[in-house]
């Protein structure tokens, strides 16, 4: 095993060309409970582009390293964890400031956290899915109840979580109503959803009541979507929002519908990765990949996701942006050398 490895630390609050730098690290020591992951792909997410900027500075002393998405490979076990062998592919979405972040050649994470990567999914795959597919999962599956033949809007059907939310909704036996920008439409409607409203052409909320409202409203994209929430739902309606910038609204609506509202911080857990795994294993759950940069690049990853443009002024493509750290096949590096 190497005693160090290459890392994508943050130095500063800011701008994504001088937040980070690459620095050789000490490889973690599993401790009890605990393994050791090889890194092979993580990912980025608006969490860390949050974190990047400074939101959550008041949790996160720097220089530090984040992110929270991990597929890899099993190289090392602490006291008592016995759950994994060295050799095995697993997955699994870190706790979120807690601890090192996963841009990084090797992390330390608790077994109970942890499960076995679907044989479906690359490595890039998975670190694609992990936190945008637990956030869906526990959204709807956990918080909402969603249940079989219920119809629920899902606000943001093209973004990360958004379109996750879509397909696990769709597992469930949910009719999917989505929010989309018109081109796509076509993106959304392949992923299973049976209506898509462009927002940015008129109120959704019209075009959703005619189709006789839903029972389940998932708030990705924040605004007045909270206040708004009771004109689609019908009686005993659930809302679950994932977003944490401050928006005071007027919640008196709600009374009328009886409805329930969530307000959920993704946590990770086996369990949630478990039930994820069987919907990739039964084909009704697949990562959505937009792009891939290497670790060496995560500021170029930032960027593309906060601009959401190339490089080249292009729309970047719908899905997650994936991070390698590691090559399939790569040998670790010599005992001392950089990983």
């Amino acid at each position: 095993m190497p005693t160090s490895m290459r890392a994508a630390e943050l130095v500063r609050f800011g701008d994504p060309d001088t937040a980070f730098t690459l620095r050789e690290l000490p490889v973690p020591t599993p401790g009890p409970g605990q393994v050791l992951v090889r890194v092979m792909a993580t990912s980025v997410n608006p969490l860390d582009l949050q974190t990047r900027r400074g939101d959550y500075r008041d949790h996160l002393p720097l220089p530090a390293v984040i992110g929270n998405d991990v597929s890899g490979v099993v190289v090392g076990n602490g006291p008592g964890a016995n759950d994994f062998r060295p050799g095995d592919e697993v997955w699994y979405l870190a706790p979120i400031f807690a601890g090192q972040g996963t841009y990084a050649g090797y992390h330390v994470i608790d077994q109970d956290l942890v499960a076995r990567k679907p044989a479906q999914l690359s490595h890039v795959e998975a670190a694609g899915l992990t936190l945008v597919g637990m956030t869906a999962w526990q959204a709807l599956a956990e918080r909402a109840g969603l249940r079989a033949g219920e119809r629920v809007l899902v606000h943001g059907g093209a973004g990360g979580v958004g379109s996750a939310a879509v397909q696990v909704a769709v597992a469930l036996g949910a009719e999917v109503v989505t929010t989309a920008r018109a081109e796509h439409h076509a993106f959304v409607g392949a992923l299973g959803a049976s209506t898509a409203i462009d927002h940015s052409a008129g109120d959704y909320v019209p075009q959703v009541r005619a189709l006789g409202g839903v029972d389940v409203v998932l708030d990705t994209v924040g605004g007045d979507t909270l206040s708004r929430s009771p004109e689609v739902l019908a009686d005993h309606g659930r809302v679950v929002s994932i977003v944490d910038i401050p928006q005071p609204q007027n919640l008196l609506a709600a009374w009328a519908v009886n409805a329930t509202y969530h307000f959920l911080f993704v946590g990770p857990g086996r369990a949630g990765l478990e039930a994820l795994g069987r919907l990739v294993e039964q084909g009704r759950l697949k990562p959505v990949i937009g792009a891939v940069f290497p670790l060496s690049e995560i500021a170029q990853a930032h960027q593309l996701l906060e601009s959401g443009t190339t490089a080249e002024g292009h729309r970047r493509p719908n899905g997650k942006i994936a991070i390698t750290v590691h090559q399939q096949g790569e040998s670790p590096a010599p005992h001392g050398a950089s990983a």
